[in-house]
């Protein structure tokens, strides 16, 4: 095979083990073909990862992650993971072939009936739990992540987003805040740190609500309106749904992380318990090729140098590189709905200014420039970061800005800025007669404290 190649028509051979056919889906980072093992015959799908891509944007330890999170999680009801292999710009998994689609499919055509959504959600809750059991928290639980075998039974796939319980800060807690919004638990979004566990288990409840329902719990067009309801868990259960049900949906759906129900503590539910099929974990196969840590390194590390130097092009051309915002960083932004405010009490004490531009980066970056220069300012700067310093001793030392440049869109971007040290009056003072009018020309609307 021709790296870097597929043919769309016939099949392929790849690295002399697998006979490679039909696409079965492709993304920005990724393709996946429907495969055959050469010498067992067995059915595979094999994903195709550019490496230079995942390492323009940074993925590749993303990429490295979800290979070690595959290794531990060797479940029935987990996607499996065989084997990695590389050539010299691509990286290839090759994985359980699932021919049964995803669970979302079945969801879209309707509500299912009531055994058969207990059944997927038993086999979502045993799969969840043996991912705990061995330390790794899915964060992006949905029915679109949950495949179906050629037998009806369930498969959690897309472990890019999961962490590793070694990820936890010293609080003890994770703090990246990820996921699908509809799915995601309140406290995920706060950015003060979350039990792994615990937020799985209510993205958990809300696939229940929505294969018994046959729609989300939370839903509004407006997506802050749609995560006031989340942070206050105000859903409604259709009138179908059993007493039982009803009652078990608000132990999950808990918008408290500290009395929401556990996955011990649910396995004792009678709801839970009918018809409920405990499935152990099965050892590998006999012809199963284990991944130790040194073929996933390998499978990263360039064969020449040509990686190496288009990744210093990339670097060298591209210095100003704003920060990507998603939609939680939106959320957590906004004046009119912070959810940050549902867990400090010191929110009112942050001096902090944001503003919103139509402007590019690079030209919002010189703006800063030209104002420290005209208010004798020593400026520093690092990707979209930016640092005002004043060179003068004010009451409480030198005045400091900190301003970071956000991408919500190629055309659309948001600056943060805030006091980095200094007296308070002075950086309101600078704000409202120095910063404001030189950035007037550049900004399409303030919000904070800026504008006061």
């Amino acid at each position: 095979m021709q790296e870097g190649k597929m043919e769309e028509k016939g099949f392929t051979i790849l690295m002399q083990k697998y006979e490679v056919g039909r696409m079965l889906g492709k993304g920005t980072f990724a393709k996946v073909y429907h495969a055959r093992n050469l010498s067992s015959g067995q059915n595979v799908a094999i994903k195709i990862i550019d490496k230079e891509k995942i390492s323009r944007v940074g993925l590749i330890d993303q990429i490295k992650r979800e290979i070690s999170v595959m290794r531990l999680v060797r479940h029935p009801n987990v996607v499996q993971l065989y084997e990695v292999m590389a050539s010299k710009t691509k990286i290839y998994f090759s994985m359980e072939y699932v021919k049964g689609g995803e669970l979302f499919d079945m969801v879209a055509k309707g509500k299912l009936k009531e055994d058969m959504a207990r059944k997927y959600f038993q086999q979502l809750i045993g799969a969840v739990d043996f991912c705990h059991s061995r330390g790794v928290y899915h964060r992006d639980l949905k029915p679109e992540n949950l495949l179906l075998d050629e037998n009806g039974d369930l498969k959690v796939s897309d472990f890019g987003l999961s962490a590793l319980w070694e990820s936890r800060k010293q609080d003890g807690l994770l703090h990246t805040t990820c996921g699908t919004p509809a799915y995601v638990a309140p406290e995920v979004i706060s950015k003060k740190g979350y039990d792994g566990a615990k937020a799985d288990m209510w993205s958990c409840g809300v696939i229940l609500f929505v294969l018994l329902a046959g729609y989300l719990p939370f839903q509004d067009s407006n997506l802050l309106e749609m995560y006031r309801k989340i942070s206050r868990g105000d859903f409604r259960c259709p009138q179908w749904f059993p007493t039982e049900v009803r009652k078990l949906l608000s132990r999950i759906i808990d918008p408290n992380p500290s009395t929401r129900i556990d996955v011990s503590k649910l396995k004792e539910n009678a709801w839970f318990k009918k018809g409920f099929k405990k499935i152990e974990a099965p050892p590998p196969p006999p012809d199963f090729e284990n991944i130790s840590v040194s073929d996933v390194q390998a499978a990263f590390e360039s064969s020449g140098s040509e990686d190496d130097l288009k990744r210093d092009v990339n670097a060298a051309t591209s210095p100003m590189k704003p920060t990507c915002f998603n939609a939680f960083d939106i959320i957590s932004l906004s004046p009119g709905f912070n959810l940050s405010g549902l867990f400090e009490k010191d929110i009112s004490q942050r001096e902090q200014a944001l503003f919103t531009s139509t402007k590019s980066a690079s030209l919002i970056m010189s703006k800063f420039e030209e104002i420290a220069e005209m208010e004798r300012f020593r400026v520093m700067k690092k990707g979209g970061k930016v640092k005002l310093q004043g060179r003068k001793e004010g009451r409480k030392g030198q005045l400091a800005i900190d301003a970071e440049i956000f991408e919500v869109t190629p055309s659309l971007h948001v600056v943060e800025m805030k006091k980095a040290a200094g007296d308070t009056l002075e950086y309101r003072q600078f704000c409202n007669q120095g910063l404001k009018p030189s950035l007037k020309d550049i900004v399409w609307t303030w919000q904070g404290s800026a504008q006061q």
